[in-house]
């Protein structure tokens, strides 16, 4: 099975929702279903099906958790050594005309958030990105068409 890229911030993250999500939230969800089974009939018990329903749930997510975490390749952007190049993990600061200069850091899937500045390797503006150096200007197809960026900046952080 193929790595997937994440930095050592996504990494942590991911490991803590798997903490939280087995020491609090199974322990939490087994205390409600035996809660439920005390009260009877389970055929017709409404908070039975519904505690039965999140354990199905947190147990999927801690495979899944469990899955990704395994397939990781852990990348540390201060580690990489690209000749300033973007790679995944560094941090771009880009300018489109007319607009002030924007930040983005280049991400794994599970890490990416658009408010916080961290893409998706897999984004357009990521592919557009990757290879380029500070300097550069990179065309980049969105929905809404074209975007045309300069690369004032290419940082290890």
């Amino acid at each position: 099975m193929a790595k997937t890229p994440m930095t050592i911030r996504g990494a942590e993250l991911l490991r803590a929702e798997l903490q939280r999500l087995k020491a609090v939230a199974r322990p939490t969800v087994i205390a409600a279903i035996a809660d439920a089974r005390a009260h009877g009939d389970l055929s017709e018990n409404a908070e039975y099906d519904a505690a039965r329903a999140q354990q199905g749930f947190i147990e999927g997510r801690i495979a899944e958790l469990e899955a990704k975490l395994g397939n990781a390749q852990i990348i540390d952007p201060k580690l990489v050594d690209s000749d300033g190049r973007c790679v995944f993990g560094t941090t771009v600061d880009l300018e489109e005309k007319g607009k002030p200069p924007t930040t983005y850091q280049i991400v794994g899937d599970d890490e990416a958030d658009i408010k916080e500045g961290r893409i998706s390797i897999n984004s357009p503006i990521a592919r557009a990105l990757i290879g380029k150096e500070a300097g550069d200007i990179v065309d980049v197809q969105t929905p809404g068409g074209v975007k045309r960026y300069e690369i004032l900046d290419v940082r290890f952080e």
